[in-house]
């Protein structure tokens, strides 16, 4: 059975499979799609790959500790993200589900380039459309944001203290970026 459910995760590849999916496939109970998880768990431990639970669904994966090796083999640069597109991708995370005009207003910036990116790279999806006036998109983050930065759920994300950050005023803003010729 442990073969059956190998043949299985590996064929979906990254989209990986919840336990009632198993569960279904294999015409067996929860209870025991947890002991076959578990087999392969063990028949992983020294091997390049591992079964681990994303989102919440089962997917096998190249093992951490050999990423530098797949960085050689894979077209990095493609991959990267930007500061202003992790910028608004953090902004989604944390406060999904959002509408672009939100995302503007956090930022103080267009966002309307960044949210195409990070849709193209199927990092955020739509969900529907917001009740506001116009009933502009709402945007949420996917399973492959959560397989990307190795999440198992949102909430692993890090937890925001928002008393810690300084806000500067405008106007000390406005100074710290533009002095009179002369000022130090």
């Amino acid at each position: 059975m442990s073969s059956i459910l190998e043949a299985i995760l590996f064929a979906v590849g990254d989209e990986g499979l919840t336990k009632k999916e198993i569960s279904n496939i294999l015409e067996i109970e929860e209870g025991k799609v947890n002991d076959e998880l578990k087999k392969l768990e063990k028949i992983y431990e020294n091997r390049g790959i591992e079964l681990k639970l994303l989102g919440n669904k089962y997917k096998l994966i190249t093992k951490s500790e050999y990423k530098d090796y797949i960085k050689k083999l894979t077209d990095e640069v493609s991959n990267n993200l930007s500061k202003s597109a992790l910028e608004t991708l953090a902004i989604i995370a944390y406060n999904e589900p959002i509408t672009r005009m939100q995302i503007d207003e956090i930022r103080g910036v267009n966002s309307s380039q960044m949210i195409r990116n990070l849709l193209s790279k199927g990092f955020i999806e739509d969900m529907g459309k917001s009740d506001l006036p116009g009933r502009p998109l709402l945007y949420k983050t996917t399973n492959h944001f959560l397989d990307y930065f190795n999440l198992s759920t949102k909430e692993d994300l890090p937890k925001i203290n928002l008393e810690e950050i300084e806000v500067l005023e405008d106007d000390d803003l406005f100074l710290t970026r533009y002095k009179e010729e002369g000022e130090v």
